[in-house]
């Protein structure tokens, strides 16, 4: 990606603490985005737009769309068909209509799809499309379910029991998903001690197909406590790699040392199914979190309110051998070390999520500062010509 980020993107009004943007979809030339926020700027700033916690706007020139749906709180997963998005929350009301959790938009007619009305939902973390079903991760009681994408009817195919927690502030939840292209293997992370009544905490695999099965599967670093007591979920983004041949987790947590994988992003084979897996490789930030990733098979990009990346030995500050990369950068995928690649990023909570395309990256945020241009909330890094 090029390291000078587009001008023609749109700008999140960030007047207010913990507004934000968590989540990208693409259908076409529209992208769509959404997050915790109320109103929306063209790119020259000249005209502000009301759009309560989600909008669409052209790729290409930013041109924020008349399209608006209105979300009585925030969004945080948006998937997309060629005729429809699945888009996730903690919200309860969408335009009026109640839809609490998740709700399908029928892009072919402009409506809010009616026959779309799963039971049981809470807040929705994650949203993924695999198999023919809309696999939906949250704080609900299934934590995990697939769900027909007509009718929202919970399949059956996910019936797994994830239990207890690793952050007594806040319950148990799936907070992110990453699904092998594949379609066989789904990697999970959030606050969870246990998958089926086995040790799983923070992460877990699942092998899918008709019937979901819990994985062998065990990372014993995500078993390590981190030093910050506030932030005892750290597992966060995961992605895989365009081949599926592994994945990336990225995680939270205080400077804790090296044994276990807090402030770290770090690399899994995925054929690698052992009850005591370690990394290929592991990047630590040496005291800073790591939200999200996204592996495109020439680099890994990671986000968050890292000041730098290759600092194991660092706490609270830069070790021998840091590179600073504040708020993004990116990693060799074999390597594990960073790139060159340094466009810089206002650093606030953070880069919350990567989003990549095949023209670029979009890089959603609480900062207003993007290649120290002016891009608040919304970025995107362009593709580089060959």
């Amino acid at each position: 990606m090029s390291d000078n980020p587009a001008d023609n993107t749109p700008h999140i009004v960030l007047d207010e603490p913990s507004l934000s943007v968590y989540a990208f979809a693409q259908v076409g030339s529209t992208i769509y985005a959404g997050g915790r926020f109320t109103q929306v700027q063209d790119p020259a700033r000249t005209t502000t737009y009301s759009r309560q916690n989600f909008v669409a706007f052209d790729s290409e020139t930013g041109a924020v769309s008349a399209f608006d749906l209105s979300f009585d709180g925030m969004v945080t997963a948006i998937e997309a068909t060629a005729d429809a998005l699945y888009i996730g929350g903690a919200f309860s009301m969408v335009n009026g209509i109640t839809r609490r959790g998740i709700v399908k938009y029928d892009l072919a007619n402009n409506r809010i799809d009616p026959t779309f009305a799963p039971t049981g939902m809470r807040t929705v973390s994650e949203i993924k499309l695999a198999n023919g079903a809309v696999i939906a991760a949250g704080n609900f009681s299934k934590h995990v379910m697939a769900l027909d994408p007509t009718t929202g009817a919970d399949t059956g195919s996910i019936t797994i029991t994830v239990a207890g927690v690793v952050d007594p502030a806040d319950e148990t939840r799936v907070k992110s998903m990453a699904v092998s292209p594949d379609g066989t293997r789904l990697v999970a992370t959030g606050n969870f001690a246990t998958v089926n009544g086995e040790v799983r905490e923070r992460a877990f695999m699942l092998n899918l197909g008709p019937t979901a099965t819990l994985s062998t599967w065990h990372a014993p670093r995500f078993d390590v406590d981190c030093s910050d007591s506030t932030k005892q979920i750290s597992a966060r983004g995961v992605d895989f790699s365009p081949d599926g041949n592994y994945f990336v987790v990225v995680a939270t947590g205080g400077p804790t040392g090296t044994n276990g994988l807090c402030d770290a992003a770090a690399r899994f084979e995925t054929a690698n199914v052992s009850s005591t897996v370690e990394p290929t490789w592991i990047n630590w930030t040496g005291g800073d979190s790591l939200y999200s990733v996204a592996a495109t098979g020439a680099a890994v990009y990671v986000g968050g309110h890292q000041r730098w990346l290759d600092n194991p030995d660092g706490n609270d500050s830069a070790g021998p051998g840091a590179v600073e990369r504040p708020g993004i950068g990116a990693l060799d995928p074999v390597t594990g070390k960073a790139l060159a690649w340094n466009p810089t990023k206002s650093r606030d909570k953070g880069t919350i999520v990567l989003f990549a395309t095949s023209r670029g990256l979009w890089v959603g945020s609480d900062g207003p500062l993007f290649g120290g241009e002016d891009h608040a909330g919304i970025g995107f890094a362009p593709l580089d010509a060959p």
